[in-house]
């Protein structure tokens, strides 16, 4: 008599749209239009072939500014994500569609509306990703401006998300509509929503932040965390968190999915592949960039400086004004103390210093050796899965389908074919509980 061997813990798979930002590579010839419909389609098919959870749209509301210019890297601009969604959903079957929508500067009506709208036209495949923003910079293409305290955004982003799964339960499956209200800190809305209840009752809700409050939300709401915890342990410290805070919602570790963002540099053997990921670096961060990356942390024009050369003596300015648009990190003074102290001790260029620091190529090697690291990462509960981010538009993905996920099918970690229509169905995910809405 044989002992039935444990089932392995299945990968979950999603893909990143690059965009525009330091992770894509420009100058590679392959390297396409970040606007055009046949690169959203092209890498959306690859995921879909490739038998992915998800295709994934982040969101830009404003083009980011540097020293008062247009930052290089957004000159392109960012289409709206559920227009680029729903015309995908006409040319995918099973891939599960999500936008990156902001809380802050979208109305709990609207945000229902256009999110069921997408999963009805899509079958049940869409998925909310919940941001906030408290930068008066992006709030000034609003008429709410930029009011909205940094303490506040949690705040609005529950209501906001408690408000709009009341909407799409205003309306059950196959029953008559009902009128909602609600009477919160936050919104005071009544009256009927205009869209039946969506194929999947709620689509998919993921969520990113890493803050104390965020960790918090996404126990309390997510369905889906977008992490940025790539590396084994310290996904692994993310993870136990996270998911040791389920219990008190009310909620089993599997209701809630980690996956992290990653990229990958495959070669035919390890040394080729470190070869070709030393290179994608430097093509990331050019000497301009560099500079560029270091003035984001310091806040300071530090234009002067060769990227060459040491680090700037010089302390951040914790007030600056110099980056608008992009989020600054938490301690510019750690960082900048880290950054140097590692160009010290390695006797590394501001340049060599900025590629060590930002690295961005998680998983390096041979479609094997790759392939074996994807399942460690999952095995040892580090994360459920990942959320691939290429370094090229549109074809970046091709190599990872036709390489990598054989060899995960072959070891018995991933799906042969999909066995569910939804999102939820894909990522194993129950089916939400109607709440009735006021009659």
């Amino acid at each position: 008599m044989t002992e039935s061997r444990p089932a392995r813990k299945q990968i979950h798979l999603a893909a990143h749209f690059p965009g525009v930002n330091s992770t894509t590579v420009w100058a590679d010839p392959r390297s396409g239009s970040q606007i055009d419909f046949s690169s959203f389609e092209h890498l959306a098919r690859t995921a879909e072939r490739g038998l992915f959870d998800f295709f994934f749209l982040a969101e830009g509301l404003r083009l980011r500014e540097h020293a008062g210019r247009v930052h290089d890297l957004d000159v392109v601009g960012r289409p709206e994500s559920i227009t680029v969604l729903n015309a995908l959903a006409a040319v995918t079957d099973r891939l599960g569609l999500a936008a990156t929508v902001n809380a802050t500067f979208n109305e709990p009506y609207e945000l229902a509306r256009r999110l069921a709208s997408l999963d009805h036209l899509s079958g049940g495949r869409a998925a909310w990703n919940v941001v906030t923003s408290s930068d008066a910079f992006t709030g000034e293409n609003f008429r709410r401006g930029g009011f909205l305290d940094r303490a506040d955004r949690y705040t609005r982003a529950a209501e906001a998300l408690a408000t709009v799964r009341e909407l799409w339960d205003s309306w059950p499956a196959g029953g008559e509509r009902r009128r909602f209200a609600h009477d919160g800190p936050q919104f005071r809305i009544e009256g009927e929503v205009t869209v039946e209840r969506p194929p999947q009752g709620h689509p998919v809700v993921i969520q990113a932040g890493d803050s104390a409050e965020g960790r918090e939300f996404a126990a309390s709401a997510a369905d889906v965390i977008f992490s940025r915890h790539s590396e084994p342990e310290a996904g692994r410290a993310f993870y136990a968190d996270v998911k040791g805070r389920l219990a008190r919602y009310g909620r089993r570790p599997e209701e809630l999915k980690i996956l992290p963002a990653v990229t990958y540099v495959l070669g035919d053997t390890e040394a080729e592949a470190r070869e070709r990921a030393a290179l994608i670096s430097r093509q990331q961060v050019s000497p301009q960039n560099a500079i560029l990356t270091l003035e984001q942390v310091w806040g300071r024009d530090l234009s002067a400086y060769d990227p060459d050369g040491p680090f700037p003596e010089i302390d951040p300015d914790p007030d600056s004004t110099l980056v608008q648009g992009r989020v600054r990190v938490a301690d510019p003074f750690a960082v900048a103390a880290r950054w140097r102290a590692l160009s010290e001790a390695k006797g590394l260029s501001i340049r060599e210093t900025v590629i060590e620091a930002t690295g961005r190529h998680s998983f390096v090697g041979t479609p094997a050796s790759v392939a074996a690291a994807l399942e460690e990462h999952v095995a040892t509960e580090a994360a459920d899965g990942f959320i691939l981010v290429p370094h090229l538009t549109p074809g970046g993905l091709d190599d990872f389908v036709d390489r990598v996920v054989p060899l995960l099918q072959e070891r018995g970690v991933f799906r042969t074919e999909y066995t569910g229509t939804t999102l939820r169905s894909h990522l194993g995910l129950p089916a939400p509980v109607w709440k009735a809405g006021t009659p």
